[in-house]
């Protein structure tokens, strides 16, 4: 009953926190038809200073900190993003009126990180003080690239075995008719197209190159390797959070617009979208807890790591998945994370986890 009270005490005070307040506010006036429009170019400033700071935080961490107790929690993010990935392949493609394709895709959305939502978390635990590893932050790139790399690589080879099949169809009706390659090229392009393989390096490279990681791996950078502390103290410190109640507020308003995209597909991906963050959080809060017990990993970093699991990408994933699986269907995977996921990740996940944390911690 404490456990419940507690976390129900939190929900209230994320509901009236910046942090919700204005996800809530911006999803509340684009329901009532606000014209309110943020320039897109000014989103992109507001997720490269967040993402910056955040990279510098961990960069210097990194910097001071001792890296084998890293390894673990290093560990747990990379195998969380990829199992998200098979959970969504073996879950939500079973069920009915869902495309296999679009599936792996959502579960590669939800699989990686949402920069935003981890802003969010960080600023709830330093306003909770409960301590947390400064480096936590750079777990994002671990679990975002596995997840990402991970959907398209599956999606690839499914289609892949989806054509051979229809193709050794077509090729055996054509067989029994006589119709063979007419020429040594057409044989080798057969040939060429039958060994075709998905490579791993391009969608790595795709990943690394988006705006969100690579303001992250930057700002890493930055901190690892100069001495970024009168800057970070004077600019990006002071001025990350009224940045991201600003990006709230626009993710409130693109949450609210994508709810009519899930009319489009399947209902089973409002219950997925429900259901899945949380899955996903309390199996990194299972991991977290053996790095906490096996290396003092901090509740804090349990949280974080929580967090990150829980969010689904809203920066780089979209067109990194659209890039890498032209075939799935933005509306599913985007609609999903951005009308439901995001929203239960921040509102829910943030104070769920904090409160479990704060129970088992006993702070």
């Amino acid at each position: 009953m404490d456990f419940l009270s507690n976390f129900l005490i939190d929900f209230v005070k994320q509901l009236q926190s910046p942090t919700l307040s204005f996800l809530i506010g911006g999803m509340v006036i684009a329901a009532l038809g606000s014209e309110l429009q943020i320039p897109e170019s000014i989103c992109k400033i507001i997720v490269f200073m967040l993402l910056t700071k955040i990279g510098l935080t961990g960069g210097m961490a990194i910097r001071n900190s001792n890296l084998t107790e890293m390894v673990l929690p290093v560990l747990f993010s990379v195998t969380i993003g990829i199992v998200i990935v098979f959970i969504a392949r073996y879950t939500l493609a079973k069920l009915p009126k869902v495309k296999t394709v679009d599936a792996i895709a959502t579960g590669g959305l939800f699989g990686a990180v949402s920069g935003s939502t981890m802003a969010a978390a960080l600023t709830v635990l330093d306003e909770q003080s409960m301590n947390y590893e400064a480096w936590a932050g750079a777990l994002y790139p671990f679990m975002d690239i596995p997840a990402l790399v991970t959907a398209i690589v599956i999606a690839n080879i499914y289609l892949k075995k989806k054509h051979s099949a229809a193709d050794e169809y077509l090729g055996k009706q054509a067989v029994a008719a006589g119709d063979y390659p007419s020429t040594r090229q057409e044989y080798l392009s057969q040939k060429q197209s039958a060994d075709n393989r998905v490579k791993i390096w391009p969608i790595v490279e795709e990943s690394l190159r988006g705006p969100a990681l690579s303001a992250m791996l930057l700002g890493l950078a930055l901190g690892l390797f100069t001495q970024p502390e009168s800057v970070y103290k004077s600019f990006y410190d002071p001025a990350f959070r009224g940045l991201l109640s600003i990006l709230m507020l626009v993710m409130g308003m693109e949450a609210w617009s994508r709810i009519g995209e899930l009319r489009k597909v399947a209902q089973w991906y409002v219950v997925y979208s429900i259901i899945a963050p949380l899955l996903h959080g309390f199996i990194a809060f299972g991991l977290g807890m053996i790095a906490h017990y096996a290396t003092n990993f901090s509740m804090g970093g349990v949280v974080v790591l929580s967090v990150i699991a829980a969010s689904s990408s809203d920066i780089s994933g979209p067109p990194t998945l659209r890039a890498g699986i032209p075939s799935a269907n933005p509306s599913a995977y985007i609609g999903a994370s951005t009308a439901i996921g995001t929203p239960i990740a921040i509102g829910v996940a943030i104070p769920l986890f904090l409160g479990l944390a704060q129970a088992i911690g006993g702070s």
